[in-house]
C-alpha cells in the first residue's frame, strides 16, 4: 500500500497510541504520527526517486522537520499530508545529484516488469512523476494533488495525462489507472522498507538543533568580538589630513624645485649640446 491503511484512512485523522488515554504528550503523539505514515511514506519516497537509501533519509527528514515545529503540525489539519508534503520535497531535491553517494547506480528491482515499470517513471520530470504517484498511487483527488504540487487544477491535470500516456507508450498493459495503480503499490512494496523507530528520528531532530544553536552562539560571539575590536581600535574623533608644505613628525617636506638660474640654464645648454655634437662613443680595437 501506498497510502496508510486502516478506517482512518478516508478522513486522515491519526489513531491514538496504544494504551493511551485522551490526552497525549507530544513525544506519544509524534510517535503516533510516525508510525501510522512513515512506513506508506518510504514507499512513496522510493518511486519518486528509486533509491531505497534517499526514500528513508527523506522520511527521517521529513519527520525532524515535523518535530522541530511540531507545535504547528499539531494543530495542522492533515499533519500527515505536511510530512508527506515535506519527505516528497527532501526526495525530489535537484541537490542530491551533487551528492558522492547518490551517483553511484542502486541495484534495480528483481523482476523485469518492476524494473520497466521504474524506468519508466524516472524518465519523467519530476512534477509529473509526482503528480503521477500522488494520484494514481496515493490516491488523491485533482484539488489535493493540485495542491500538494503547489500547481492549478488545470496543470495538475495536464501532467497526470502526459505521465500516464508515457507509462502506457512504455507499457501498454498499464494504460488503465486501476491496472497502473495495483502495479505501484508492488513496486513500492518491493525490497526493504522498514523506516527507523521514532525514538531515533526524534533524537536525530534533537541532536541537529543543538548544533544549529551551538553554531548559532559560536557565531554571535565571532560577531561581538569583531564588533568590540573594531571599536577598540576606531578613531574617536575627526583626524583632518596634513596639508602639503608642513613638517610632519620633524621630516620636513619635499621643496618643489624652483626656476633656474644663469649658471643652471648655461650648463644646461652645455649638456644638451654635447649630446649631440660630443666625443664618438668608444669601441673595442682590434689586435
Amino acid at each position: 500500500m501506498l497510502r496508510p491503511s486502516g478506517r482512518q484512512r478516508a478522513s486522515g485523522a491519526v489513531p491514538a497510541a496504544r494504551g493511551e488515554g485522551p490526552y497525549l504528550t507530544p513525544a506519544q503523539a509524534f510517535d503516533a504520527l510516525y508510525a501510522y505514515c512513515a512506513p506508506a511514506l518510504v514507499r512513496q519516497a522510493y518511486l519518486l526517486t528509486g533509491r531505497r537509501d534517499l526514500a528513508h533519509e527523506s522520511v527521517e527528514r521529513a519527520f525532524q522537520r515535523a518535530w522541530d515545529h511540531w507545535p504547528d503540525v499539531a494543530r495542522d489539519p492533515d499533519p500527515a499530508g505536511w510530512v508527506r508534503a515535506a519527505a516528497h520535497d527532501w526526495a525530489l531535491s535537484p541537490w542530491h545529484r551533487l551528492r558522492r553517494r547518490h551517483r553511484r547506480p542502486e541495484p534495480p528491482p528483481p523482476e523485469e516488469d518492476d524494473r520497466a515499470l521504474l524506468d519508466a517513471l524516472l524518465s519523467l520530470a519530476p512534477p509529473y512523476r509526482r503528480t503521477l504517484v500522488l494520484y494514481d498511487g496515493v490516491g488523491l483527488d485533482l484539488p489535493e494533488t493540485a495542491a500538494e504540487t503547489e500547481a492549478s487544477t488545470r496543470a495538475t491535470a495536464g501532467r497526470l495525462m502526459f505521465a500516464r500516456e508515457v507509462i502506457a507508450e512504455r507499457l501498454p498493459e498499464l494504460a488503465d489507472p486501476g491496472e497502473l495503480h495495483d502495479r505501484l503499490a508492488e513496486l513500492a512494496s518491493t525490497g526493504r522498507t522498514r523506516a527507523a523507530e521514532p525514538a531515533a528520528v526524534r533524537g536525530g531532530s534533537e541532536r541537529r538543533a543543538r548544533l544549529w544553536t551551538r553554531t548559532a552562539a559560536a557565531v554571535t560571539v565571532v560577531l561581538i568580538g569583531s564588533t568590540a575590536m573594531t571599536l577598540h581600535t576606531a578613531p574617536t574623533h575627526y583626524v583632518p589630513p596634513v596639508p602639503p608644505g608642513e613638517t610632519v613628525r620633524g621630516v620636513p617636506p619635499r621643496v618643489a624645485p624652483g626656476p633656474l638660474s644663469d649658471e643652471q640654464r648655461e650648463l644646461r645648454d652645455r649638456l644638451r649640446k654635447a649630446l649631440l655634437d660630443g666625443p664618438e662613443r668608444l669601441s673595442p680595437q682590434a689586435r
